[in-house]
C-alpha cells in the first residue's frame, strides 16, 4: 500500500496529495543530503566542510519532516512549522551545494533533490494558508 492510500484512509479532511509529495520528496531529499555529505568527506578538502554540514542538518530535517507529517492531524498547527522549516533548510542546502555544482555531480544531484523538495513543501504551506 503506498503512502498516500495510508494518509487517505485518515480520519481527517487533509490534502493527502501534497502531503504525499512532501514526504517523498523530503525523504529522497534525506537520502540525496547524506550521499553528498559523503561524497564530500571523500573529497578530503576543507572547502567542503560547509557543504558537509548543510548537508547532514538538512538531512536529519528532511527524515524529521518526513516522519511527521506522515502523522499529520487537520489541526497543522505543529508539523506546518517543521514543513516551513524543512523548505528554509533545503534552500540553504540547494544554495551552499549549486556553489560546488560544476565541480562536483554529488552536489548538483543534491542541490536538486533539495530544490524539488522545498517546491514541495512551499506547496503544502501555500495550500495551508
Amino acid at each position: 500500500m503506498a503512502i498516500k492510500d495510508v494518509l487517505r484512509d485518515h480520519g481527517d479532511q487533509l490534502r493527502t496529495d501534497l502531503l504525499t509529495a512532501v514526504i517523498e520528496a523530503a525523504s529522497d531529499c534525506a537520502a540525496h543530503c547524506s550521499a553528498c555529505a559523503d561524497a564530500c568527506l571523500e573529497e578530503g578538502t576543507a572547502d567542503l566542510n560547509r557543504c558537509i554540514r548543510s548537508d547532514l542538518d538538512c538531512a536529519d530535517i528532511c527524515t524529521a519532516t518526513a516522519k511527521v507529517v506522515g502523522r499529520a492531524g487537520a489541526s497543522g498547527a505543529p508539523w506546518l512549522e517543521l514543513v516551513r522549516v524543512c523548505a528554509e533548510a533545503c534552500a540553504s542546502c540547494a544554495e551552499e551545494c549549486e556553489s560546488h555544482a560544476d565541480m562536483h555531480d554529488h552536489c548538483r544531484a543534491c542541490a536538486d533533490a533539495c530544490r524539488r523538495c522545498e517546491q514541495a513543501c512551499r506547496e503544502l504551506l501555500d495550500a495551508a494558508s
